[in-house]
């Protein structure tokens, strides 16, 4: 009965508040405020079109403009700010002033946060990283890491990735010192230390390589089997998404890994997607910039990924890890590549963007995207929330306003029955 009162309540509020801030706010300006990638996507039925950002992209304005855009985005991952070597660089030391910043966008700019990452091989403080741990010492500083950094964003977070790339290729166990201390019970350890420190934020697996690795994705598979065998709950895997031009599987291959996932009852996500040029490959004859045939290949790849989103229920939405070459990890950690992102450095739309945007247009408009609506995941009420103080502050809202009261009717709508 309680959840029944608080769920009621949540769906009425979320239903006053956003048609209270419909009619304070002035007409929207359309000519500045074109439809975006987001809007887009809720129109075919999925919860989101997100992007990776960090405080590194504060003061550039041609950026900030397009990230406010909540037509554009409605979820931001800091890319970096969350990790462990940021929030806790000493032991029982936490920051979070970079963290918070993103945050504050993030709320400032009417999107949902979409937190990363928490139990990683990777980014780790010297102190856990060159530690030598027994198991009830190290399953502590899991502990104190992991209910900290969750309860100081509790509310906020969308969803966390809670373990990230804990496989090697074949699908064995990445050594870390998590596995080499605690053997594979690390992993349903931590999303049990997750779900107790905020049980309202999706508790997700995240990987590479799932994509293109069979073995790695049976791994994946066996890691929700693990944590759900252990009796703790685990809602999604994350499917990062970094891609060659050329060499991205077809929409078909990649919806039917998302199937696979979403069979074994998880939400599922592409988390970090960026398609890059291999510029070392002989079709590029070395140049450093891709060509029309190039452009056009990569609008494929993108369509492919994005499109076997729309056709499985469960898959939520998409994230792209930066949207603008400029900001790109990829030629940093992969001399050779570049290029990946839905925007040109200097701020064009490259025909990846037309392409996805035509592609989310036709799903819309010929009901050919499948709605998540129809999985049994639905977004807590902190979400509904924050999606409703998202519209409170133009942009996009107009277009957004449907979607949201459709979600709260759909909610209104079960307990009358």
């Amino acid at each position: 009965m309680a959840k029944f009162r608080r769920t009621l309540l949540v769906a009425t509020a979320v239903a006053a508040v956003a048609s209270a801030q419909q009619q304070q706010q002035p007409p929207e300006d359309t000519t500045q405020q074109p439809e975006g990638l987001h809007a887009l996507m809720l129109s075919a039925g999925k919860l989101y079109f997100g992007t990776a950002t960090d405080v590194g992209n504060h003061n550039d304005e041609k950026y900030q403009a397009i990230l406010a855009h909540q037509g554009e985005f409605g979820i931001i991952t800091p890319e970096n700010s969350q990790k462990w070597e940021v929030t806790e660089p000493r032991r029982n030391q936490f920051v979070y002033t970079t963290a918070d910043t993103v945050a504050e966008k993030a709320q400032d700019n009417g999107h949902l946060l979409r937190c990363h990452t928490l139990t990683w091989h990777s980014q780790l403080p010297p102190f856990v990283s060159s530690g030598s741990w027994n198991a009830s010492d190290l399953t502590d500083i899991l502990t104190t890491h992991i209910t900290n950094v969750m309860t100081h964003f509790k509310g906020r977070c969308y969803a966390w990735d809670v373990v990230n790339e804990a496989l090697e290729e074949d699908g064995t166990y990445r050594e870390s010192v998590f596995y080499e201390v605690l053997g594979d019970k690390y992993i349903p350890l931590s999303f049990k230390i997750a779900a107790q420190a905020d049980p309202e934020a999706k508790l997700y697996y995240n990987d590479f390589n799932l994509e293109t690795s069979p073995k790695k994705a049976d791994g994946a598979e066996r890691i929700v089997k693990l944590v759900r065998d252990a009796g703790e709950r685990i809602d999604g895997v994350g499917f990062q998404g970094h891609l060659i031009v050329g060499q991205t599987p077809s929409r078909r291959a990649l919806a039917a890994l998302l199937s696979r996932f979403a069979r074994l009852g998880v939400e599922v996500a592409w988390t970090e997607l960026d398609i890059a040029h291999d510029f070392s490959s002989a079709a590029s004859n070395g140049s450093s910039a891709a060509n029309a045939t190039q452009l056009e290949q990569q609008a494929a790849d993108y369509v492919s990924v994005v499109g076997a989103c729309l056709d499985e229920p469960r898959c939520v939405g998409v994230t792209v890890w930066q949207f603008t070459d400029k900001y790109s990890w990829v030629p940093l950690a992969f001399p050779g590549r570049g290029e990946p992102c839905l925007w040109t450095a200097t701020y064009t739309k490259k025909p990846a963007y037309d392409a996805v945007s035509k592609l989310l247009r036709e799903a819309a408009a010929n009901k050919t995207g499948v709605s998540t609506s129809s999985a049994p995941t639905l977004p807590t009420p902190s979400s509904i929330s924050g999606a409703a103080a998202a519209l409170s502050r133009g942009g996009s809202g107009g277009a957004l306003l449907s979607p949201l009261l459709g979600v709260v009717g759909g909610l209104m709508a079960m307990f009358v029955l």
